[in-house]
């Protein structure tokens, strides 16, 4: 399951108010969501999650399904290609490996209320040795290319309160950075959020870019760990955003590649499956 991308541009209004609970947004929001998705020629989100799905399938030789959580084809649509199947047990793997009430805890409702059989629900993987070995791949991948000053861990930021609230996915963000950091010879490094929403209420901080000004660093990686394929948040914000503030402060900011369908990825999504399967076995 993952988060889901207008199909094309006259989706991403419906999109847009999907993601907001049926409630349409401003036309300025509108507008400003329009130009992020001309920008980046459209996501490849969907694409990319079916590819993972029939990659994962063709590694474990269990069929898979694709469902996003805000457009199609959607987690119940998922569900019952599952059902028609002829499954019965079915394991549910968001592509997010960090937990957060609303965003995994979202995915574990849309597919509850669609799915009456057995269900093993994987909520996040932060922590697999296969996921922080990936990671670590592609962060020598990188270094490969030069070391910089300074590297970066990234992910989607979300309402502040949610650390009041008791929610685990800072504190599971910072503890994949250290077993990441455990293992490798790395530069300075600090976590960072990005694509904060503009809601009104403080959002978990500190922002990426801000935090790269305040380094005083002038080679910058960035590794975006909480993400784990190309969509908006890394063809715009961290390929366009960041690289458009790079230029006029005169810096290098440049980032880890996704993982998109990578073997590499697609055996540690493997492994974390067959966990799962032990553990309720």
């Amino acid at each position: 399951m993952a988060y889901g991308s207008p199909a094309t541009e006259a989706d991403i209004a419906a999109y847009f108010t999907h993601i907001r609970g049926g409630r349409p947004p401003s036309p300025e929001a509108l507008a400003g969501l329009t130009h992020r998705y001309r920008a980046i020629g459209g996501s490849p989100l969907t694409d990319i999650t079916r590819a993972q799905a029939q990659a994962l399938s063709e590694q474990t030789g269990l069929p898979a399904f694709a469902g996003m959580k805000h457009a199609p084809p959607f987690v119940a649509e998922a569900a019952a290609d599952a059902h028609n199947a002829g499954v019965s047990r079915l394991v549910g793997l968001p592509l997010a490996p960090h937990y957060a009430r609303m965003s995994l805890g979202g995915y574990e409702r849309s597919l509850r209320e669609a799915w009456a059989g057995e269900l093993i629900f994987i909520p996040g993987f932060h922590d697999h040795p296969a996921f922080i070995a990936a990671v670590q791949g592609l962060l020598r991948e990188a270094f490969s290319e030069g070391r910089p000053d300074r590297l970066f861990f990234t992910a989607h930021s979300l309402p502040a309160r949610i650390i009041a609230e008791g929610d685990p996915y800072h504190d599971q963000l910072l503890h994949s950075c250290r077993l990441v950091a455990n293992g490798l010879d790395l530069p300075e490094w600090e976590f960072a959020f990005q694509s904060q929403s503009q809601t009104g209420e403080p959002w978990l901080g500190p922002d990426l870019l801000e935090a790269v000004e305040q380094s005083g660093a002038r080679d910058v990686l960035v590794c975006p760990i909480g993400f784990v394929a190309d969509h908006l948040e890394i063809l715009y914000d961290l390929d366009v955003e960041a690289q458009e503030f790079a230029r006029q402060k005169g810096i290098r900011i440049r980032r880890t590649a996704s993982f998109n369908a990578r073997p590499e990825f697609v055996s540690a999504l493997a492994a974390v499956v067959a966990d799962a399967l032990v553990r309720v076995a």
